[in-house]
């Protein structure tokens, strides 16, 4: 995957995650840990994003640490309802 730290090989650490992403912009492909709230299904994250709050339902990847020791997320998919 170009442009995505690769995932643990000793333990599958990353995982793709539904979850709901606050960011300014549906723009970025890579988010801190701190912008990602993990949910348990497709529903929950449509149900929980609000676009004036700059809440958006995502399909990612993660956690991820990148060389600079931040615990990323990577997009695979934004979520539409």
């Amino acid at each position: 995957m170009r442009g995505m730290v690769p995932p643990d090989p000793s333990g599958g650490v990353s995982e793709a995650h539904f979850a709901v992403v606050h960011m300014p912009k549906r723009s970025r492909k890579r988010f801190s840990a701190g912008c990602v709230n993990i949910v348990d299904s497709k529903d929950a994250a449509l149900a929980g994003a609000n676009v004036t709050e700059k809440m958006f339902a995502a399909r990612v990847l993660g956690p991820s640490k990148s060389s600079e020791g931040q615990i990323l997320f990577y997009l695979l998919e934004w979520l539409e309802g």
